[in-house]
């Protein structure tokens, strides 16, 4: 009993460690269970519970990320060949991973699993290096190394990760969803705004709400009901009740954020709404 209290007790902090790394809620959910198995399953004496469950956790969201995308660690990244560069680095004091804005989860996504542990638990979560090459089966140099990179990826973001218009739209469902105000409003352009046609307000929809401010409220929690669909052939959303599109959330992105989002709700266009899976198609349609 003592155990498990103390495990619910890291619990919130394991999952928010697994979802910054996966990207993932629902798997972030399922890794902090899988530790919890272990821990249980476990004959050893385990002396501290926080950095044992640390480091089980973020293994296996290892084991997932390199599951997911498999492809190999640089090996000079993981090899002690400069023998200064134990050298206290500046950057060990910049913390990117709270201050980079919408872009971060996407880059992050295009880190390796390696720079992504190591970025994420240094910079979010305050973990020593020395920590981290534990986790990571290598050493604090090693570590140091992989955290840097990732940091400079982060920092300064090559053109190949500007935000494509499905990524910013399910960035922005997932932050609705996750009632995650802040990131809500670095999604939303300053003039941003809201409007329903006439058979969304009779569905029950907000006719119109301008800025930033007011449409983050908006949705801040919300959308647990809207799945990714095509709208038009551009990349969206459509609230979903008992298997039937009934608001399609049809997104306007300029520059990497949400300039408008249409609530439509015409029988025609509904018909016409079709699931999606990533990016949008080749060829998908584009506002005049």
């Amino acid at each position: 009993m003592e155990q498990t209290a103390a495990f619910e007790n890291e619990r919130p902090r394991l999952v928010r460690l697994a979802a910054r790394v996966l990207g993932d809620d629902v798997e972030a959910e399922d890794v902090v269970q899988q530790t919890w198995l272990r821990l249980h399953g476990t004959s050893r004496e385990v002396r501290d519970l926080p950095a044992w469950l640390t480091t089980v956790t973020t293994r296996l969201c290892l084991d997932r990320l390199r599951a997911k995308v498999p492809v190999p660690e640089d090996p000079l990244d993981l090899l002690d060949d400069d023998p200064g560069s134990d050298a206290e680095d500046p950057a060990d004091h910049v913390t990117l991973a709270d201050t980079v804005g919408v872009a971060l989860q996407v880059v992050l996504d295009r880190l390796s699993p390696g720079e992504r542990v190591a970025f994420v638990l240094h910079d979010s979560f305050g973990h020593d290096f020395p920590t981290i090459a534990t986790i990571l089966d290598t050493s604090p140099t090693a570590a140091r190394k992989l955290a840097s990179r990732a940091r400079a990826k982060v920092a300064q973001p090559s053109l190949d990760d500007t935000l494509a218009d499905w990524e910013v739209v399910d960035a922005f469902l997932a932050a609705a969803r996750g009632g995650d105000l802040r990131r809500l409003l670095d999604l939303l352009a300053p003039d941003a705004v809201v409007v329903g046609d006439r058979a969304a307000v009779a569905a029950g929809t907000p006719g119109r709400i301008a800025g930033r401010e007011g449409v983050a409220a908006m949705f801040d929690g919300a959308a647990e009901a809207a799945l990714p669909v095509y709208v038009d052939g551009r990349p969206g959303a459509a609230w979903v009740h008992r298997g039937e599109a009934r608001v399609a959330f049809d997104f306007s992105v300029v520059d990497g954020r949400v300039a408008r989002i249409d609530f439509r709700a015409e029988p025609e266009l509904l018909a016409s709404v079709r699931p999606r899976r990533g990016a949008a198609p080749a060829g998908g349609g584009t506002r005049g």
